[in-house]
């Protein structure tokens, strides 16, 4: 998910930066803080803050269970209302949050009842980002949601090395928004669930746009995900990622067939210690942040090529970063294509050979060679509307190149296992 908000309207002296509260005062001005508004000078119109740099919390956390774990980022985004969990994350690690008089830089730090937390939130730091004139394929748009159907090797965001060219740079074009240097603020660890690449902002003078990634599809993935075009809707959908009841169920094609065609797979995921860009499944409880608890569910839809591949569904309960290519590397079957993860073509050969005749094998070449990404799409994505709250369903088949991939397994062999009603 995205975020791009328009903070022109609400651009006043007085907005953020005198907003202060202490509860240790005055506890019932926690909500007030959390619905404060801005006036512009000869304008009584109220309009929501939609920048909060600046704003300041300071308050004694209370929590009912006294030996609950309860992380720094969680509880302070629950005490300022709209504010995304990635703004408040930047503004820990700039050393703007200290729990009883230390600063604590750390995310995941463990508060408990009676800690006095100071925080103030940080101001939005410019990168360059530009808009351009990228053709989109918009499934759903309204005045405050975005559905795209992302195509595969289209990056999401701006970052180093993938300057232009994103899903970003178009969504700025897409949104007519005034033309010059755009900015993005920060690219949050893929490790944090809810915001798994948050923080996208751009300013000119008086107007601040800021389009934060809360949810995302790798480079090689294709298939749906959300936009949100105002703050209410980025933290609205924010807190459904959050609490798990955004649906996104994918579709892949996988090297070899699951052993059982339809459950559950619970192993934790962490950075793979020996190839920082690829994540690994850890089975075992998750000891000093190393692994972090993802679960997945998945089907065998078809079995493909004889039992050397299968078109499986899968439904995410978490959302970790690559959880659907490291927990089928860790079923012993990677995605078809996916070298990153073990789903080689020298795999693929391997399997789809000894099942086909040698008159083939040739063509088979061909078309395995072919292979350029991971064979995984976001096929269905649905949420509540974070206006209307009508609840939205979305799907999109899967594109040529998975198509044709499909066609060509289907006519090798299939079958389509039998479940229970």
């Amino acid at each position: 998910m995205l975020s791009l908000h328009s903070v022109a309207s609400c651009y006043c002296a007085s907005s953020t930066k005198a907003l202060r509260f202490s509860a240790a005062k005055d506890p019932s001005r926690v909500s007030k803080i959390v619905r404060a508004r801005c006036i512009s000078s000869g304008d009584k119109k109220k309009e929501p803050i939609a920048n909060f740099g600046g704003v300041e919390l300071v308050e004694t956390v209370d929590v009912k269970a006294a030996a609950a774990k309860l992380r720094l980022d969680s509880w302070i985004s629950s005490r300022i209302d709209g504010i995304s969990r990635a703004r408040v994350q930047t503004s820990i690690r700039s050393g703007l949050v200290s729990v009883n008089g230390h600063v604590v830089n750390k995310v995941s730090h463990n508060v408990k009842s009676g800690d006095m937390v100071n925080c103030t939130i940080s101001e939005l730091q410019p990168l360059r980002a530009e808009p351009e004139d990228i053709p989109l394929d918009i499934v759903y748009e309204d005045d405050h949601v975005l559905v795209i159907n992302k195509p595969a090797h289209m990056v999401v965001h701006p970052a180093p090395g993938n300057a232009t060219g994103t899903l970003v740079n178009g969504i700025l074009h897409h949104c007519s928004l005034p033309t010059g240097p755009y900015s993005y603020q920060e690219v949050i660890s893929d490790a944090e669930d809810i915001s798994d690449d948050e923080g996208l902002c751009s300013s000119i003078g008086a107007a601040s746009v800021r389009p934060g990634i809360v949810h995302r599809l790798d480079k090689g993935t294709s298939g749906l995900l959300v936009v949100a075009k105002d703050e209410h809707s980025h933290a609205h959908l924010s807190e459904q990622f959050k609490l798990h009841t955004i649906q996104r169920i994918y579709i892949s094609l996988t090297s070899g067939v699951p052993s059982v065609t339809s459950g559950r797979v619970e192993v934790p995921i962490g950075r793979d210690p020996n190839n920082r860009i690829r994540m690994t499944a850890i089975p075992g409880s998750s000891k000093h942040g190393q692994a972090r608890h993802a679960a997945s569910r998945y089907k065998v839809l078809e079995v493909l090529a004889a039992g050397g591949s299968a078109l499986v569904e899968w439904r995410l309960e978490t959302g970790r970063t690559h959880q659907i290519r490291a927990h089928a590397k860790y079923m012993g079957i990677p995605l078809l294509g996916d070298e990153v993860y073990g789903g080689t073509k020298n795999m693929a050969m391997s399997l789809l050979q000894p099942r086909t005749s040698s008159s083939c094998h040739g063509e088979l070449l061909k078309w395995v060679s072919g292979l350029d990404r991971p064979c995984l799409h976001a096929f269905a994505l649905g949420f509540t509307h974070p206006h209307t709250g009508e609840k939205l369903q979305f799907t999109c088949p899967p594109p040529p190149d998975f198509a044709d991939i499909l066609t060509q397994l289907r006519k090798i062999g299939t079958d389509k296992p039998k479940y229970k009603e």
